[in-house]
C-alpha cells in the first residue's frame, strides 16, 4: 500500500479536513472528525457524540466535544441545527437543505434546498443581510420515519 493510503494513515482524511478548515490537528479533533465524517452525512448531539467517541475509546469530556463542535461549525465544517431551546443538532451537510424533524423520536431528516421556495422575507435591517434561512418541519404521527 502506498504511504497515503490504507492502515498506515488512517487519519489522513481526517487531517485534510481539519488543515483545510485552518484548524491545528490534535489528536481529539482528530478522533473526532473520523467519527462525524467517515460513514457519509448525519445529524448528531453532542451527547450522541460523546457516546460514540467513549464507545470507540476516545477519552474525551463532554465539555471537549461541545467545544469541538462549535469550533467546527464556527469554521464551515459543520452547520448547527437548533431544535429547541437547550436541543441542538450538529449535520455533517453543508450544503443548501431543510429538515424534517420527528417529534417523536428526535431524528432529523434532511429536505433537499430546491423543494421548498422562501418567498416574501422582510426587509432586514439597515446594514443587514440575509445569511441563509432554515426551515425546521415538525413532524408527529404514527407513519413509519425512514425519509
Amino acid at each position: 500500500m502506498s504511504r497515503t493510503t490504507g492502515p498506515e494513515r488512517p487519519f489522513r482524511d481526517a487531517l485534510q479536513r481539519l488543515k483545510a478548515a485552518g484548524l491545528r490537528p490534535t489528536r481529539q479533533r482528530l478522533a473526532l472528525t473520523r467519527i462525524l465524517f467517515e460513514n457519509g452525512h448525519r445529524h448528531v448531539t453532542a451527547e450522541t457524540l460523546h457516546a460514540e467517541a467513549k464507545t470507540a475509546g476516545v477519552d474525551v469530556s463532554l465539555a471537549t466535544i461541545y467545544n469541538t463542535l462549535h469550533q467546527f461549525t464556527g469554521v464551515g465544517l459543520l452547520r448547527e441545527v437548533v431544535i429547541d431551546t437547550g436541543k441542538a443538532y450538529f449535520d455533517t451537510n453543508t450544503d443548501d437543505h431543510h429538515h424534517f424533524f420527528f417529534e417523536d423520536s428526535g431524528r432529523l431528516a434532511d429536505i433537499p434546498g430546491a423543494e421548498i421556495a422562501i418567498a416574501n422575507l422582510p426587509g432586514t435591517p439597515p446594514g443587514m443581510e440575509v445569511a441563509r434561512v432554515d426551515v425546521v418541519i415538525r413532524l408527529r404521527g404514527t407513519a413509519p420515519q425512514d425519509l
